[in-house]
């Protein structure tokens, strides 16, 4: 019998915050924070999980005690989901009703340094290198058809449970390194292979999310929006992003609908501006960071993703050296990021933990991918 294990990166989301959900696109790079899971076949029907525990939360939290926790999916019976979110049963539900051969059972331990409900897709990678590590124990094709686990990934962490977010999560963490996603259509993933020059700095806020909340308060307008807007020929956010002409038709929504839905746009367009630059090469670092500072006072802003303490933890790195910087995920708490030459990087670095927020300078990583196999 063999062991199979295998990882999976977190992301930073660069451009386009919100807008996969609204069929739109997103820049995202894979960071070397990642998740791991290593499993066995077993012969009883039976899925027994351990997982690091949830209580190891925050950014730079080691599993030094050996802490985990115990769950069991029992595969002899019909899954049935004991709680919202329930993402263990979810993704071999999905693995069933997809018509995988998983019904065997097995032995799954995983392990993570991606602090828990901070923006950083914990839940996802979580899922995604899960599917990839059950489907490289049964030696399934799709074991290395890294759209496929993506949407996989998707169905068991969203479409399960009928939740407002969308795909960049799982498919940026399948990808990898830098990758410009569209989700006009099927998802189409495009890898990226400019390097920017320079350094990003996670930072932890030490807030806990409510993520669906935030999603729903940023989706739900945008989608109320257009179908107000129907009437006058508006059926997507990009019927008026591509004809300036429709500009004015949102002057006919309220002051909310309104300024959701030109958030959206500015956002879409201030993705546009950053994809020609990172595909042409050619990256300036002050260039990038206003983009970086001009892409969180959107979310700021005009969807109130920010809090105070993001704010002023991305102030005080401005101060220290920083180039620019935004809150990363879904907002509304947890993470952000700030980008730097690489010898300001120590000191802003510095600077912010003096305030009492750790943080972490991270490099590019690649998607999730088989780490080792053993004979047990």
């Amino acid at each position: 019998m063999k062991k199979y294990r295998c990882s999976t990166p977190s992301r930073l989301c660069l451009f386009g915050e919100h807008q996969d959900y609204l069929d739109m696109e997103v820049i995202g790079t894979g960071i070397n924070l990642r998740f791991c899971a290593e499993a066995s076949k077993r012969s009883d029907g039976i899925v027994h999980i351990m997982i690091r525990d949830s209580k190891i939360c925050e950014l730079n939290q080691k599993n030094v005690n050996g802490l985990y926790q115990h769950y069991e999916v029992d595969l002899n019976s019909p899954i049935v989901y004991e709680k919202k979110r329930d993402y263990f049963k979810s993704s071999f539900n999905v693995l069933l009703k997809e018509g995988y051969d998983v019904a065997c059972g097995f032995d799954v331990k995983m392990d993570s340094n991606i602090p828990i409900g901070k923006g950083m897709c914990s839940s996802s990678t979580m899922i995604v290198v899960l599917l990839k590590t059950i489907l490289e124990t049964i030696q399934h094709p799709d074991k290395d058809n890294l759209d496929r686990i993506a949407y996989l990934g998707y169905l068991a962490e969203v479409e399960e449970f009928k939740e407002p977010g969308g795909m960049q999560d799982h498919f940026t963490s399948a990808y990898g390194n830098l990758v410009h996603l569209s989700f006009d259509g099927e998802p189409k993933a495009t890898s990226i292979e400019t390097k920017i020059p320079g350094v990003f700095i996670l930072f932890d806020s030490l807030q806990q999310k409510d993520t669906i909340k935030v999603l729903s308060d940023s989706k739900v307008p945008v989608v109320e929006a257009i179908e107000l807007l129907k009437p006058y020929g508006i059926t997507h956010t990009r019927d008026i992003f591509k004809n300036d002409a429709n500009l004015p038709l949102a002057d006919k929504l309220d002051d909310y609908h309104k300024n959701k839905l030109l958030t959206s746009i500015k956002i879409h367009k201030l993705l546009k501006e950053a994809l020609a630059i990172l595909q042409s090469g050619n990256v300036e670092p002050e260039v990038f960071g206003d983009l970086l500072n001009r892409h969180h006072a959107l979310l700021r802003d005009g969807l109130n993703t920010s809090t105070s303490v993001i704010d002023h933890i991305l102030d005080v790195a401005l101060e220290n050296g920083a180039l620019g910087g935004k809150v990363n995920g879904s907002g509304g708490g947890g993470c952000l990021f700030v980008y730097a030459r690489e010898e300001d990087a120590p000191g802003i670095l510095k600077a912010v933990e003096k305030e009492g927020y750790p943080g972490v300078i991270l490099q590019s990583d690649s998607g999730v991918k088989l780490e080792d196999i053993q004979e047990i």
